[in-house]
């Protein structure tokens, strides 16, 4: 098991960056790929990005390809979203994600969910 708490959310303008942080606890977080994902409200949650064990693949939506970048300190059991040149189009609830297994876009391959930081931009 792994617990998972998110922080960094706020509410910015529109062109701004923010950045979330998710520290991990429990099983060697090394060994997870990790996630992010988003909820508006009214939608569904879709996937934002992924990265894998050790940094070196990454996933992105194509939403956010080129805006947004996840990173990852395995020495402090952290991952991170970097998001830049925010839209209010990417307000939304920001949960982070872990598996076992392998980078996936789909929902349903991350059994471990944080409580969620919400992003707010203003136009």
């Amino acid at each position: 098991q792994v617990q998972l708490v998110e922080s960094g959310g706020g509410l910015v303008q529109a062109g701004d960056s923010l950045r979330l942080s998710c520290a991990a606890s429990g099983r060697t977080f090394s060994s997870y790929v990790m996630g992010w994902f988003r909820q508006a409200p009214g939608k569904e949650r879709e996937f934002v990005a992924a990265i894998s064990w050790d940094g070196g693949s990454t996933r992105y939506a194509d939403s956010v390809n080129g805006r947004f970048t996840i990173s990852r300190e395995n020495a402090k059991d952290t991952v991170y979203l970097q998001m830049n040149s925010l839209k209010p189009e990417d307000t939304a609830v920001y949960y982070c994600t872990a598996n076992t297994g392998f980078l996936s876009r789909l929902a349903r391959s991350y059994p471990y969910w944080g409580q969620g930081t919400q992003v707010t931009v203003s136009s």
